[in-house]
């Protein structure tokens, strides 16, 4: 390569670093305006909340409380599902029976496998006890805060609005692991999704939430239609949309809860993230290079040398992060200094997601399929 053609890469790849910490200081305005907007609330109504859950994870009491503990005058019934009775998260939804004997919780067992997607089988036996008509489906790791049954029960009362879902933000553990995730989430997904929203690109439908109507479920094919799809939560909301109805995206954070313990624990997790959303949109996730401003910025000066403008490149590209973190609440100097860390653990990532076959759900390898589905992979005998 010669040293013009290197040059031109050089100032394109400044000039995509540049254009990337623009778009974080546009979402540093964006999370600013969280919270500000008025939200609808609806009249108490009964609904049921299905919580598939597996294993007992850290805190997972505590998340389940905080969906028990709602400013909500009508009946809320919590079904928890697990695949196997003597899954320990049962002993834990027992626990929660006894020392909440007014409310209804249910517990659902023995799921039968409909398709690789594991959770999948999970929902849909536990959409068999559920009683109401507003269903209400979250990942176990999410916790919420009281005004959340009314923030979600009055944008899904909306005219049109068939499902509605949230973002939300990390919360890291007691290990430096699960402190990166929930940086990540803060820094590189909940950015990328709030600009989505704003320019019109995005149309999130996240595990974090689903909440929907009985009928609506059922005219997209109950859980059932979703046993081998690894983007489940996305692929209902396309569903829905596929009926006519939007897909609400409340003013309102959630909390995702982290509790990575190592390296390799990361790694795994978050290429499934990438990968599934390479299965759903890859010419999206391609374009979302840009988004990576400090990655982009250093090949830059690796490839052009490290000129006063790459250098300006690679100080606004941690200015940019960095004014993230504070506007989350991210205050202290030892979480500012992973910010850099973050940031090119999260590119290493973004490259290598291209590659995977196969990913990693629950201590389950599942084969990537085409348009976003998976199978099961089927261990050869010796």
């Amino acid at each position: 390569m010669d040293e013009i053609s290197v040059a031109i890469i050089g100032k394109l790849l400044i000039l995509a670093s540049f254009a990337g910490s623009a778009l974080l200081a546009w979402a540093v305005v964006l999370i600013g305006r969280l919270g500000r907007r008025d939200s609808a609330t609806a009249a108490p109504v009964s609904v049921s909340l299905l919580k598939p859950l597996h294993g007992a994870e850290p805190g997972l009491k505590d998340h389940l409380t905080t969906f028990l503990r709602q400013d909500w005058r009508a009946e809320v019934q919590m079904v928890c599902g697990v695949k196997r009775a003597g899954d320990p998260a049962a002993a834990i939804v027992a626990e929660l029976r006894a020392a909440h004997l007014e409310l209804s919780i249910d517990l659902a067992t023995a799921a039968p496998d409909l398709g690789a997607n594991a959770k999948i089988s999970n929902l849909a036996n536990i959409a068999k006890l559920a009683r109401h008509d507003i269903l209400i489906q979250s990942d176990s790791d999410i916790a919420v805060t009281p005004d959340y049954l009314a923030r979600i029960v009055g944008a899904l009362t909306r005219p049109g609005v068939g499902v509605v879902t949230c973002l939300y933000r990390g919360q890291g553990g007691y290990s430096l692991w699960s402190r990166l995730v929930a940086l990540g989430i803060d820094l590189h997904f909940l950015p990328s999704a709030l600009i989505g929203l704003a320019s019109g690109l995005g149309h999130p439908c996240m595990g974090s939430t689903i909440a929907l109507r009985r009928g609506t479920l059922a005219r997209i094919g109950g859980f059932e239609a979703f046993a081998d799809v690894l983007a489940d939560d996305h692929a209902i909301g396309a569903a829905v949309r596929k009926l006519g109805l939007t897909v609400a995206v409340p003013d309102l954070l959630v909390t995702h809860h982290c509790a990575e313990r190592s390296f390799a624990e990361l790694w795994r997790h978050e290429q499934r993230w990438n990968a599934t959303i390479i299965g759903i949109d890859p010419g999206g996730y391609a374009g979302s290079v840009i988004l990576h401003p400090l990655p982009l910025a250093v090949i830059a000066g690796t490839v052009a040398g490290f000129s006063v403008l790459t250098c300006s490149a690679v100080a606004l590209a941690i200015a940019a992060r960095i004014g993230l973190a504070l506007r989350l609440g991210h205050r202290s100097i030892a979480t500012l200094m992973l910010v850099p860390l973050r940031d090119l653990v999260s590119f290493a990532l973004f490259v290598t997601s291209w590659f995977a076959r196969s990913v990693d759900w629950r201590g389950a390898q599942l084969s990537l399929e085409s348009r976003g589905r998976v199978s099961a992979e089927v261990e050869k005998s010796q």
